[in-house]
């Protein structure tokens, strides 16, 4: 699954990267996210009357039928899984009539043992922002009244390539394809469709942890691979007159 993920970029990138899309007159300024952990919010392009918007969303799609808390929704729902996602009862709403695009910069995936972990970040080749399917649901907190707005990235099975890193991998939307998925004319076919060209680079294990203090460009940058120590010294090469 996809649990990490980085969003940086600037006005000017997102706009030209959907094209239409209306930008608020008073311009927020963007935050840079480069460790992005699911419960956070995230930006999302959602279809409007208007056109296409930027909002926030949580990450973690709560669906607008739970009436509990936030804490008496006990699923994971920060990814939707393509085989299922028309058909669950936590989605299939969603799917149909609330879809979303969600830019990113890249993503994260891990190797090896789970006591040492090595973090790889996964970009687009070209230097282009990627576009992950979503979908989006409106919440309310039953204890605040607030609404929240709250969504899902949707994965697919790994390509050969990904697959050495892991088994699952985030649909990702061709920008032809953009309003297809937003207004709902396109489906299944826009989901498993080949996926961008990818590269891929080693990057700190300080992105294993999320917070504010793990949250920088540096996060992104290739790092040397870790020299595993040996349990013991190798043994010496014997000398050359062992040998005869």
């Amino acid at each position: 699954m996809c649990g990490r993920f980085s969003q940086a970029y600037s006005w000017d990138e997102i706009v030209a990267f959907s094209q239409p899309l209306t930008v608020p007159a008073n311009t927020p300024n963007l935050r840079a996210r480069y460790n992005i952990a699911p419960t956070t919010e995230i930006d999302i392009i959602v279809r409007t009357d208007a056109g296409r918007e930027l909002k926030k969303a949580r990450w973690g799609l709560i669906p607008g039928w739970h009436k509990g808390n936030v804490k008496d929704f006990k699923l994971s729902t920060f990814n939707a899984r393509v085989e299922t996602v028309e058909t669950s009862g936590t989605f299939k709403h969603a799917y149909k009539s609330r879809r979303c695009i969600i830019p990113a910069s890249g993503f994260f995936e891990w190797t090896g043992e789970k006591k040492d972990r090595v973090p790889h970040f996964f970009s687009a080749a070209d230097g282009e922002l990627l576009a992950f399917a979503g979908l989006w649901e409106n919440w309310r907190d039953p204890e605040t009244g607030e609404d929240i707005t709250t969504c899902t990235m949707i994965v697919r099975e790994a390509n050969a390539w990904t697959a050495q890193f892991h088994d699952r991998m985030p649909c990702m939307l061709l920008r032809q394809d953009f309003e297809a998925w937003l207004d709902g004319s396109g489906g299944m076919e826009l989901l498993k469709q080949p996926p961008r060209e990818l590269r891929e680079w080693i990057v700190s294990r300080r992105v294993n942890k999320a917070g504010e203090g793990d949250d920088d460009p540096t996060l992104v940058d290739p790092v040397e691979p870790k020299v595993e120590k040996l349990s013991e010294p190798p043994p010496k090469p014997p000398a050359q007159g062992d040998l005869f």
